[in-house]
């Protein structure tokens, strides 16, 4: 890993994060959505994102597979891949959070201690786990991308949830039954937010 040169140093700057929240009129917070593929993570993150920008909440969705097409091109799906990935999408995460957004990620994050590296970027209670918890049968039965199919039949190796390890959340701020309709896991999270202050609308 490459380490920080002595004469890069962190600048602060005049406009806060407390003040574009401010601004916002609601927190900066991360929802991590973690889950199988298939598990309907992208799909509840998108729902929430039009609920909350219907409510004037400043957003932005970063999703695994579109962060792979720029940011993270040159990364393939080894477990040292994988694990960069994830930084280098906390770190962006992160940013945003100092810009008063609420982020929404959807990435199957495999590993707790890559979950918790990101939860340990940002600062107390900016970070949300949400568990998509979809059983793995009805996961395959989906196979919206046929990567299932594909694992089944050896042709795609290191698989979530068949020939690669899949640790679920043991605490997460919030799990979500992946059965049940979207509408009702979108105002569940909406309730969670607004419990936490995080948006008042």
């Amino acid at each position: 890993m490459a380490q920080h040169d002595e004469n890069v140093v962190w600048h602060d700057h005049p406009v806060t994060r407390d003040a574009r929240e401010q601004q916002h009129g609601h927190q900066g917070v991360v929802l991590w959505f973690t889950g199988l593929s298939g598990s309907g993570k992208s799909t509840v993150a998108g729902a929430l994102e039009q609920a909350l920008h219907r409510l004037g909440v400043s957003t932005y969705l970063l999703d695994g597979d579109n962060v792979r097409h720029g940011l993270c091109r040159d990364l393939g799906f080894s477990d040292a891949d994988r694990k960069e990935n994830i930084r280098r999408v906390g770190e962006v995460a992160k940013l945003m959070v100092d810009a008063g957004l609420v982020v929404l990620t959807a990435f199957i994050s495999p590993h707790r201690a890559e979950r918790q590296m990101v939860r340990d970027m940002l600062p107390e209670a900016r970070f949300i786990e949400v568990f998509v918890d979809t059983p793995l049968a009805v996961c395959e039965a989906r196979d919206p991308k046929g990567l299932y199919k594909k694992a089944r039949a050896g042709e795609l190796r290191n698989f979530t949830g068949i020939d690669s390890v899949y640790e679920a959340p043991e605490q997460p701020e919030i799990r979500l039954a992946g059965e049940q309709l979207v509408t009702k896991l979108t105002a569940q999270l909406l309730d969670l937010l607004r419990h936490r202050d995080i948006i008042k609308s």
